[in-house]
């Protein structure tokens, strides 16, 4: 029997076939995406989801189609931090992803949900299959990057999602603290293991830089992020500040609008 959320509903429920014991996910004939980008974290707590809307952003201000696959569905942010309160449609077999202003494609877990606070009580096959179904049923048009909100940790969904969705890299955000060092570490001997590229780190909530003088103060301590990246070979992507813009774009669902230099590098790095 099916798992259900809080208000009794299924998977089935909002048109989702239950899991085949097929590991690869394949798109529909109708969609096209050339790139694949995995946006992970070891732990949560660390703004992968801020960074992947930021990356997401910028690579659709450079000219590109983008899109969103937010992959955590029992923690989605991507609608919160878009200002998305549509629910999904379609028809047959087929799901619309939400078309921001800029024409970034998205799709998350509250676009199926009857209100953002609804929790999603669902075991950990039921949320493997809404992940399949998010990659394969979704009509993803033209796009040129998606990028993959991956679900936190090294448990079964995440590794479902590597083993699963076509990757062509993963980027691997981290910040300052020991412990989530140590967590980072994990992930990326989780990708190796498992021959998915690593094309680097970005460190989030990196320091914050004092408005009259410009000094960058590291609140959460010394950074480890440049050791770890040293130890396996790997860029540092960026180190993106504690700024207060994001909070406040992610709560106002304007993040699309916010352009963050930090990032540029990561974003030049992804267009090469």
């Amino acid at each position: 029997m099916s798992e259900r959320n809080a208000k009794g509903k299924t998977p089935e429920d909002y048109g989702f076939r239950k899991k085949d014991s097929d590991l690869s996910y394949h798109l529909n004939e109708q969609s096209s995406v050339k790139k694949t980008i995995g946006i992970v974290s070891g732990k949560g707590g660390v703004g992968k989801s801020f960074i992947t809307g930021l990356l997401a952003s910028e690579m659709e201000r450079r000219g590109y189609h983008t899109a969103i696959l937010d992959g955590d569905i029992t923690g989605p942010s991507q609608g919160k931090n878009f200002g998305i309160h549509e629910k999904a449609s379609g028809e047959e077999n087929l799901i619309y992803p939400y078309v921001t202003k800029k024409g970034m494609q998205i799709i998350s877990t509250n676009m199926l949900l009857e209100s953002d606070d609804t929790p999603v009580i669902w075991r950990g096959a039921m949320v493997v299959n809404v992940l399949k179904q998010f990659y394969e049923n979704v009509l993803w048009k033209n796009v040129d990057y998606m990028f993959v909100d991956m679900p936190p940790g090294t448990s079964d969904v995440p590794l479902t999602a590597f083993q699963s969705f076509y990757l062509d890299g993963i980027i691997i955000v981290t910040s300052p603290q020991d412990l989530v060092a140590m967590v980072v570490e994990k992930a990326i001997n989780m990708a190796q293991k498992m021959n998915i590229k690593v094309y680097g780190l970005v460190e989030n909530m990196s320091y914050v830089e004092c408005p009259n003088c410009g000094e960058k103060i590291m609140v959460f301590g010394h950074s480890h992020v440049q050791e770890i990246a040293d130890k396996y070979s790997l860029p540092v992507l960026a180190r993106v500040p504690l700024d207060p813009r994001i909070a406040e774009a992610s709560d106002n669902g304007t993040l699309e609008d916010l352009e963050i230099e930090a990032l540029n590098a990561a974003a030049d790095f992804i267009e090469k």
